[in-house]
């Protein structure tokens, strides 16, 4: 079998024909040429008539970068001192680096060559007097390859099904040595896969497979090295590659006219191009096809190409990858398959291969290689990328690079990530942008709310994001992002302002944050904020703070710290003011009242937490309309809001006060929020629940968890729980 130190990685030639030219060339060889090249399997013929005794260099070498030699035997092909040669170099090709050998004994019997009888036996015999050096290691190679399992004309007849034979036979051989040859990393059970999916082989309707996955996770790769294995299969092959490029530049008539020219082998699709799909469709009725459409991001291309996808023969085959899921689903694909980030001890031997040539990395480099390994996250254009980059650099600069990623994106795996988010309109963009900055791990239908209420169409906006691979639903309902497209994301921000965050719509780093709060260098740029409060000792904040961000709609300072404390000080803030602000979110919030809020109505979510209010509102300018919900003062409430501040709550879903341990009543009023589907009153001293109750028709959830002053429930209260 072939060492592992084989130079044969990119053979220049499938097969090698050996043959002798006076018995074969113009009859059986010719027609067995024909059909290998039929199939697309690229074999090497020598044409030349004039042989002297030397074979020359370039005769050896052809044979060595070829993956099958077929050696076919005739009567008089011992006869020739070249031919015996070849047979040698063969052979040591077989020995040496593992190459196929497939003997085909035509009109002659496989005995006679393996004994060297007959008049086989008498053609070697004459070479005896020239060649007398030779003989032994001549008879010794006809020997072993007449042992070799083969083809017997005699066996097989007629010649039509000889060569047919032998042709599946090297299509077979061909596929064995695929996975030996190809060097992609994390392929070969993906191509498995699909060839399940596509049920290669059987004969059935023309089957259809959308190849789907992120930007650079390697769909082309793998789609081409499917292509590779089983092209030879068909009667009729073409890989479109790059077909949105082709389309933005003007190019897609040049890729339709290549790929009818390849597919019905007609040149003269080039002489008139303007051939109707129509006419070409009833001949491509006829032939069992592949085709790949590699990068697709609309159906109109496929309809321009080809047409109707059904038109091929039984058992035709069709790939077509995209970034957009939704994309493939209008082009009529039968399944999908989607391409996955490689696994781990996968990406180590990509990354290791790019950046140290080998499947392993140096001693003084391996802390840094999981590093890098991180940052791609299985992406393979990102390991491939950054292996490249750092190959042979110094240990400083790899510890540079890497430390550098942190804040910005390496520009060249961003531009490859970067063109699923271009095909987005402005409202979707808006969304990515929103959750590549605040929003990874948050509840779907809270951020879809929230989304909504910023007028971004976020119910429909989100699935396009799911569809192009940009986001991931999470089996628990969460927002789930690859930490390469949230940086992404966020280096899109970034840009906006390079060197002024102040002047950018969104904030998350907490120096930056931290200087544009304590400089008072808000503008109206600023949309978002999301501050960990756990990195920072204090902020000076001023009364005019917040007015000067006249179009933030989010505000989350959260605390990050295992234990939940907030040693974050706020100092000299003053009733700040929101009056554009969505969501709210203030760990420790400092005052005893709520923020005001000059636009209640738009307002979708306040949570303050563990802070020192006092009062939910008092009628005037706290009356907040609360669309979606209320977490609000978990340990210090110690008034319940008054009713006008409560019958306001008609949108109210979920309402949650849990651990107000000095809340005793909870109005009936509050009730009046008929769309209410989840209430939590854990750990509060309410003594009763009120009648009314009964009429939250919607109510799924009722904590009461640590109610120790709680003397009864009202009667029809399990009637609606078990509705």
């Amino acid at each position: 079998m072939a060492s592992s130190s084989s130079p044969r990685n990119n053979n220049e030639h499938d097969v090698f024909l050996s043959f002798r030219g006076e018995d074969t060339r113009d009859n059986f060889t010719s027609h067995l040429y024909s059909a290998l090249c039929q199939k697309s399997i690229a074999t090497f013929i020598d044409n030349d008539l004039k042989r002297g005794d030397e074979i020359s260099q370039s005769l050896l070498d052809t044979i060595e970068a070829s993956s099958i030699s077929i050696v076919i035997f005739s009567k008089r092909h011992a006869s020739s001192g070249w031919c015996l040669d070849e047979l040698l170099k063969i052979l040591e090709c077989k020995h040496k680096y593992g190459q196929i050998v497939i003997p085909v004994f035509y009109r002659v019997d496989p005995s006679h060559v393996r004994k060297r009888i007959g008049s086989f036996g008498d053609s070697i015999s004459k070479l005896e007097e020239r060649f007398p050096d030779k003989m032994q290691r001549w008879r010794s190679a006809l020997t072993e390859v007449a042992n070799l399992s083969g083809f017997n004309s005699h066996v097989i007849r007629p010649e039509s099904k000889l060569i047919e034979e032998i042709v599946s036979e090297v299509l077979e051989r061909l596929d064995d040595t695929f996975e030996t040859e190809n060097k992609l990393v994390g392929v070969d059970s993906r191509i498995e896969e699909i060839l399940s999916l596509l049920g290669v082989g059987l004969t059935m309707d023309t089957c259809k497979l959308g190849i789907w996955g992120i930007g650079g996770v390697g769909k082309t790769a793998i789609a081409g090295a499917f292509f590779s294995k089983i092209s030879r299969r068909f009667e009729g092959s073409y890989f479109a590659h790059n077909v949105r490029e082709a389309e933005e530049t003007g190019k897609l008539a040049d890729l339709r006219k290549e790929l009818l020219s390849t597919l019905l082998n007609d040149g003269n699709m080039n002489k008139f191009p303007n051939i109707g799909l129509n006419f070409q469709s009833k001949r491509l009725t006829r032939k069992k096809v592949l085709i790949v459409f590699d990068d697709v991001n609309h159906p109109r291309q496929i309809e321009f190409l080809i047409g109707n996808l059904d038109w091929f023969a039984s058992g035709s085959r069709i790939l077509i990858t995209a970034r957009d899921k939704q994309a493939l689903i209008n082009c009529g694909v039968n399944k999908i398959y989607q391409i996955k980030e490689l696994v781990h001890v996968d990406a180590l031997k990509l990354f290791n291969q790019c950046a140290f040539g080998r499947d392993h990395p140096d001693a003084s480099y391996i802390e840094l290689t999981h590093e890098a390994i991180k940052y791609a996250q299985g992406v393979p254009i990102a390991l491939k990328i950054l292996g490249r980059f750092l190959f042979r650099k110094r240990k400083e600069v790899w510890e540079n690079a890497i430390s550098k990623l942190e804040m910005v994106p390496q520009m060249e795996i961003q531009e490859v990530l970067k063109i699923s988010y271009d095909g987005l309109d402005d409202k979707e963009k808006n969304i990515f942008l929103d959750i590549a900055c605040f929003l990874v791990g948050e509840d779907r239908d809270i951020v879809t709310k929230y989304l909504n209420a910023c007028e971004f169409f976020a119910t429909s906006g989100i699935e396009v994001l799911v569809d192009k691979s940009l986001i991931t639903i999470s089996e628990y309902n969460k927002i789930r992002m690859h930490d390469l497209m949230r940086n992404m994301g966020r280096e899109i921000v970034r840009q906006e302002s390079i060197n002024d965050p102040s002047k950018r719509s969104r904030l998350w780093h907490h120096k930056e944050i931290y200087e544009v709060l304590t400089e008072n260098m808000g503008t109206e740029e600023i949309e978002g904020i999301c501050l960990d409060m756990s990195k920072v000792e204090e902020i000076h904040l001023y009364s005019d703070t917040f007015t000067k961000m006249r179009k933030l709609r989010f505000l989350k300072f959260y605390n990050s710290s295992i234990n939940g404390e907030n040693k974050c000080k706020v100092s000299n803030i003053q009733d700040p003011v929101f009056p554009e602000i969505r969501y709210l979110f203030w760990h420790g919030y400092p005052l005893k009242s709520l923020p005001s809020i000059t636009h209640p109505a738009k307002l979708v979510l306040l949570e303050v937490p563990h802070s020192n209010i006092q009062q939910l509102g008092d009628g005037g300018q706290h009356h907040c309309k609360l669309s979606q919900i209320i977490t609000a003062a978990r340990n210090f409430v110690t008034k319940t809001p008054n009713p006008s501040f409560i019958r306001s709550l008609n949108k109210l879903t979920i309402l949650n006060l849990s651990g107000c341990s000095q809340l005793k009543r909870l109005p009936a009023e509050i009730l009046s929020a008929g769309n209410m589907e989840e209430m939590i009153l854990n750990g509060t001293a309410i003594e009763e629940l009120p009648s009314s109750i009964e009429c939250l028709s919607r109510l799924l959830h009722l904590g009461l968890r640590d109610c120790k002053r709680l003397k009864s429930l009202p009667k029809g209260l399990c009637c609606i729980l078990s509705a």
